[in-house]
Parts: structure tokens; sequence; C-alpha cells
């Protein structure tokens, strides 16, 4: 009995398929922040930040399809996209002095709420895609449609990846008309609403540890 309880020691979870895409994303998010405020690099600054973020898109059908899922990926996953849209932030704040209040705001919603988020999944032992949502028809629908959380990540991140773009290069024009800010002026929206799903993901969060809390507190009482 035991010997089969005992650990597989010839499972690597270092080296799961989706774990190696998710570490080619860090790599590539480091060169990205190497090269950032270099006006002379943006275009591989800009081909590495948005490589790493396609293959977010990959690690996770790989892990599904490959029966590797697991939690240091999904952490791992996680601390990239926050980390390499975190970066990014602080450099726009820096290219855009003006806007560094706004950098410095969106930042700190981001990383909070998606942490505390996480913290609250893992409290309810399960994935934070996965944490009771029932009560808040924003939350559910945003994890629960794969398209709908696709797009909001996707217009999030053209938004500040269009906005780098457009501290050094005006783009290329269609019929007059500047494709950066015609892409500027659409995904401004998506990141606006996104944020506000952050704030809404903080509060529903907050509630959800308070709500352990008040369990473990009425236990020990009785």
């Amino acid at each position: 009995m035991e010997k089969s309880m005992a650990p597989r020691s010839d499972i690597n979870v270092f080296l799961f398929v989706p774990n190696l895409i998710g570490y080619a994303r860090v790599v590539l998010m480091f060169v990205a922040f190497f090269y950032m405020l270099d006006k002379d690099m943006y275009q591989i600054t800009m081909a590495c930040y948005m490589l790493s973020q396609l293959l977010d898109a990959f690690d996770g059908h790989a892990a599904r399809a490959l029966n590797q899922c697991s939690r240091l990926g999904a952490m791992l996953d996680m601390l990239t996209d926050r980390c390499s849209t975190l970066g990014l932030v602080m450099a726009l704040g820096m290219l855009y002095p003006k806007c560094f209040f706004f950098c410095q705001c969106y930042a700190v919603i981001d990383v909070a709420s998606h942490w505390l988020h996480l913290t609250a999944a893992n409290i309810a032992g399960t994935s934070h895609k996965q944490i009771d949502l029932s009560e808040n028809p924003f939350l559910y629908y945003y994890y629960q449609n794969r398209i709908v959380l696709f797009s909001m990540c996707a217009g999030n991140e053209i938004f500040f990846a269009v906005a780098y773009l457009q501290a050094f290069t005006v783009g290329p024009t269609v019929a007059g008309l500047g494709l950066l800010n015609l892409l500027w002026y659409i995904s401004a929206p998506i990141m606006v609403l996104k944020t506000v799903i952050s704030l809404i993901q903080l509060i529903a969060a907050a509630k959800n540890v308070v709500a352990v809390d008040i369990d473990e507190h009425s236990r020990s009482r009785q």
C-alpha cells in the first residue's frame, strides 16, 4: 500500500511541455524589457513581446492535450502575464510622462486584482478560472466564455502595444488613416472595460476571502 501511494519519481513537472513554453515566454519577455527604451530596437522589442503573448494561447492547449496540467504551470502563466504587462506599462510611463499616474494606477489594479483573485481561488482549492462566480455575472461570463476572455485580453494587449509603437513611429496609413491610431481607438474601450472587470474581480475576491474568514471564525467559536 505504501509503495503504491509513493509519488512517481519519473515525473519531472519542470520539463512538462506547457512549462517549457512558459520558460520561453519568460526569456522573450526579458529580451523585450532589455530593449524596450531603445528607439533603434523597438521593432525587436515588440516582436519579442507579442510572441511571448501569443505563446500564452498554446501552453494551456498543450497542457490539456498532453495531460500535463500543473500548479507550477498555472502560476507561471499568471506571473508571466502580469509581469510582462507590468513591464510594458512601466516603460509607457517613462515614454509618456504625462500618463505616468495612469500607468501607476493601472499597474496596481491589474496586479492586485489578479493576485487576490488567485489567492482566493487557492484558499477555495480551485483554479482561478473555476472559483465560484455564480453571484457575479460579469466575472462568470468573462471567465467561462473563452471567446470573450481571449478578446478582452488580446484587445488590452493591443492597446498597450500600439501605445508603445506610437512612441517611435506613426506606422502605416490606409486611405490617409493611420493604422496604429485606428487600432488604438478600437482597443481603448476594451482596455477600459477590462480595467473595470479587474476592479470587480478585486472586490469579488475580497468578498470570497472574507467569506472564508467568517466561516473559520464561526467554526472556532463552536
